[in-house]
């Protein structure tokens, strides 16, 4: 029986990528495969759905979600796993960096029993300096806060079988980090190494402040390590204030003229900068908490030509 695969395509102002990027899935998916194509509309604001629908009219294959408004790469992700109906599950971004030639290599891995092959992206050379080392240092500390092996590079290009898809949509998490979630559900997993290839058009969509979003997101959803920091965090102040108690007395009694203006302003920032730090650190997962059981939907979708 002819095996189904469906190909999940999150965009967002996207319009001159969308014909490239059927034209590249056209080349590249294997002809053996019936095809389930879904375009994610993230609440694009240029006329990316309209290039969306104009080609759905001379190709049945191509679907359309699109969202009331931008909810997010995590959640356009998760709405066209809701709405697949294939054997198997491709997710790629729909800027064409991720390169489309990988899928016959993800389906032959899938073939041969694996239910996840995800992609890792090399070190790509062309990329400022501060950009790769803070990548690194973000998936350094994720592996150590999450205690999962969240590998260096790891993307969200990706195969997924139904059976880990099935599971998957159970999910209910306001702000899911896949990459995580996918690594901590198990299952047999494969890696395949790529480069990236240059953005075909248009601008990034992950500016630094979404990157940091996106970063401390994946931190503190897979893990209460921060909260253990802040113990150890206070613990050492508390034993540097311990420390400095004994030398204020001696200043004291040796007469020395202590104005004290100086080291009580100092005092004060140092623990009083710990201690907004400590709380935003607890404020984020009482925050986290307050978002999850107001049970809201991770996504509105606005239309789609859809029927699950």
């Amino acid at each position: 029986m002819e095996k189904k695969i469906s190909i999940i395509i999150p965009v967002y102002n996207e319009a001159s990528n969308i014909q490239p990027m059927l034209d590249a899935l056209e080349r590249f998916v294997p002809v053996n495969y019936r095809v389930e194509l879904i375009y994610v509309d993230d609440g694009s604001t240029d006329n990316t759905l309209e290039m969306v629908r104009h080609i759905f009219f001379r190709n049945q294959q191509v679907h359309y979600i699109s969202f009331s408004r931008n909810f997010g790469h995590q959640n356009a992700l998760k709405a066209g796993m809701d709405k697949a109906t294939g054997d198997c599950v491709i997710t790629l971004d729909g800027d064409l960096q991720h390169p489309p030639e990988l899928i016959p290599v993800m389906l032959s891995k899938w073939e041969e029993g694996y239910d996840v092959v995800y992609t890792r992206r090399r070190e790509d050379k062309r990329l400022p300096f501060s950009k790769r080392y803070t990548s690194k240092r973000f998936y350094g500390i994720m592996q150590y806060m999450s205690g999962l092996n969240i590998e260096p590079g790891i993307a969200d290009y990706r195969l997924i079988d139904r059976q880990v898809v099935d599971i998957l949509v159970q999910f209910r998490e306001p702000d899911p980090f896949l990459r995580g979630i996918i690594k901590w559900m198990g299952f047999k997993q494969y890696a395949i190494d790529y480069n990236a290839h240059e953005r075909l058009s248009g601008v990034t969509k992950y500016s630094t402040k979404k990157m940091l979003k996106f970063a401390l997101q994946g931190i503190t959803s897979f893990s209460v390590r921060p909260l253990y920091l802040s113990i150890i965090l206070g613990s050492i102040s508390t034993i540097l204030s311990l420390i400095y108690i004994p030398y204020v007395i001696w200043h004291a009694c040796m007469g020395y003229a202590v104005p004290g203006w100086a080291s009580t302003i100092i005092t004060i920032m140092f623990f009083g900068g710990l201690q907004m730090l400590l709380l935003g650190i607890i404020g984020i997962y009482i925050g986290k908490i307050f978002i999850q059981t107001k049970r809201r939907p991770e996504y509105i979708i606005r239309t789609t030509n859809m029927e699950k």
